[in-house]
């Protein structure tokens, strides 16, 4: 009879036994050498390289990662704690048992247990393990990574001047979240989940602090590729994009809010960055770029890439397809109401 190894001692399975794990370099160290060169070496660069497209892609890039990393780990840190810390059990406990009570419950549930998208995915799961309705962890799912302070602090911060921006933010992807718990609560059909997401899986019995490091760490890894993919493109969208093309989308409200939607899913961010990517495209309206940060923390492809392994690939075909464009109506609902 075979057990599983402890998470901290999982080792490649195609190393042989007794083989050394070989350091691998991570996003997160590719994240810390580009900034520090980006940061040290930018006059050098910028006279080696004397292109004032470059000069001004620089300067972007390097805005955008500073402004959005002390978020970014905080963001983290607070997943961290969650995992560690908070049982699903007590978020069990708590909710009404009336469905129809418990989807906004959950929904409001996500401001005061702050996750990142990727981390809500193994929360949910653990939630339906633990007979929690499905509508109540998929609501949360979708809530947690969007209306939680981190993230609307950041906002805040990105967007200085512009409290609106923050309350549809906030309402667009709130009211997106509630509408596919009833939704699922409707339509849903349990079978649409993979067996290994129903099965009950047993309490951590490792330390509560190192499962907290190991889960911020794990995060910051993953998140932090996705970072330098955001500056990047942002500073591309900047410099190599013409503003005239900028401003006739800007003229085309309908037009940028189909492309900016599309952007959001294509580029993957993280919730507690995407912010500052979406304030450097200055030359949009603010409803396409409201578009773009309701419809990011709630379906992008390294989301539905983790929803198809943790939940299951017929949930993912069904889940993120209706999720996109309840997103994007709920977006356009809310920036006409605050916006």
């Amino acid at each position: 009879m075979t057990t599983t190894p402890p998470a901290e001692a999982v080792t490649d399975p195609d190393e042989p036994a007794g083989t050394a794990r070989r350091r691998r370099i991570t996003s997160l160290e590719i994240l810390c050498v580009v900034l520090v060169v980006a940061l040290v070496g930018q006059g050098w660069l910028a006279s080696v390289l004397d292109v004032p497209a470059l000069r001004t892609g620089a300067t972007v890039f390097v805005a955008v990662c500073v402004q959005a990393l002390p978020f970014l780990v905080l963001g983290v840190l607070v997943s961290g704690a969650i995992a560690a810390f908070v049982s699903a059990d007590l978020l069990r406990r708590v909710l009404p048992r009336r469905t129809a009570l418990a989807v906004p419950a959950a929904g409001v549930a996500g401001i005061a247990l702050p996750n990142c998208e990727c981390a809500a995915v193994p929360v949910a799961r653990r939630l339906i393990q633990q007979e929690v309705p499905a509508a109540v962890a998929v609501t949360f799912l979708l809530a947690a990574p969007a209306v939680n302070p981190v993230v609307l602090v950041a906002t805040a911060v990105a967007f200085p001047g512009e409290p609106a921006m923050v309350a549809a933010r906030f309402a667009g992807s709130l009211g997106t979240a509630v509408v596919m718990g009833f939704l699922w609560a409707r339509f849903g059909r349990m079978e649409w989940f993979a067996a290994r997401a129903l099965r009950r899986a047993p309490e951590h019995s490792g330390s509560r602090w190192a499962m907290f490091a190991e889960t911020a760490r794990q995060d910051l890894v993953d998140a932090g590729g996705f970072l330098v993919l955001g500056g990047l493109t942002a500073a591309v969208l900047n410099v190599v994009v013409p503003r005239t093309w900028l401003d006739t989308l800007g003229d085309q409200v309908v037009l940028g809010i189909v492309v900016m939607a599309v952007l959001a899913v294509l580029l993957a961010l993280c919730s507690e960055a995407d912010a500052f990517v979406a304030a450097s495209l200055s030359a949009l309206p603010l409803l396409p770029r409201l578009v773009f940060l309701v419809v990011g923390p709630a379906v992008d492809i390294k989301l539905f890439s983790l929803q198809a392994g943790t939940l299951g690939r017929r949930f993912a075909l069904r889940f993120a397809p209706l999720t996109f464009v309840v997103a994007i109506g709920c977006a356009v609902v809310a920036g006409v109401v605050f916006l």
